[in-house]
């Protein structure tokens, strides 16, 4: 039998239990690479974990989120969604040390989170989930995808690194005969230019795709993307850029989604 999803921080809301104990830095991961794209997001609970998936009001950039039960030290929820102001919270998770725990219980009475970290204890309002922008159909975003590649986090930073050197704007591809990946940049006066054969890449699916993306997004994604993580592009030709890798020692897992500049014609 379906049942219906309990909001959370609304006058009209369904009383729903949540209460979890996770390690700081895997909250404070969670809380960031979120925010790379959103200041508020509504979170899905569910028995089985969390699921976090936001689009930016420019609507060109998204994120989907999923972090399981097997993430978290204790959890426990029956289900229900929060509306989540991400700036607070991240603040106040923020506040605890490498290896400290985090507590976090819902009281729906009140519509608030009570987290504790060690001796500190803070009580964070709940938003609206109403009043934050509609997650995106996830399971609907799929795209004409002709290629992919895996590139360590490193290899990412270098390519968004020398294009904010020299433009707004970047161009990712994939050149199937060549077999190799490309990151360009065209500026008023300077280019740079990125390649990575296949046998250079972790993992490489060929298939001709080259599309142009806001180094201003991207920026803000790499700028949480750690170093030695596996991330695995798919390109397509003038197709949204989906960037997905694995965090919280492999139990959580995020997706981005960046739409293109379409060029004219």
């Amino acid at each position: 039998m379906a049942t219906t999803e309990r909001e959370v921080g609304s006058n009209g809301a369904a009383e729903s239990a949540f209460h979890a104990v996770v390690d700081a830095e895997t909250i404070q991961r969670t809380v960031a690479l979120v925010r790379t794209v959103v200041d508020e997001c509504r979170v899905r609970l569910d028995a089985d974990g969390i699921r976090i998936a936001a689009m930016d009001p420019a609507t060109v950039a998204a994120v989907d989120l999923e972090l399981p039960a097997e993430a978290f030290e204790s959890y426990d929820a029956t289900g229900g969604r929060l509306g989540v102001d991400l700036t607070r919270l991240g603040e106040v998770v923020g506040m605890a040390d490498r290896g400290q725990l985090v507590r976090v219980r819902l009281d729906a009475e009140t519509r608030t989170l009570d987290i504790a970290v060690g001796d500190l204890e803070y009580t964070l309002g709940l938003v609206d989930p109403e009043s934050v922008r509609s997650p995106p159909d996830t399971d609907a975003m799929t795209f004409d995808h002709s290629g992919e590649v895996v590139l360590a986090g490193d290899e990412i930073h270098r390519a968004v690194e020398a294009a904010d050197m020299v433009s707004d704007h970047v161009a990712f591809g994939i050149d199937a005969g060549e077999e190799r990946f490309y990151a360009t940049a065209d500026g008023d006066t300077d280019d740079v230019s990125l390649t990575h054969d296949a046998a250079d890449c972790v993992a490489f699916e060929p298939g001709d795709a080259h599309s142009l993306f806001s180094v201003d997004y991207l920026r803000d994604i790499d700028g949480e993307l750690p170093g030695d993580v596996e991330v695995t592009l798919q390109l397509g030709t003038e197709q949204p850029l989906e960037a997905r890798y694995e965090f919280a020692g492999g139990d959580g897992s995020v997706r981005y989604q960046v739409a293109p500049r379409i060029a004219s014609r």
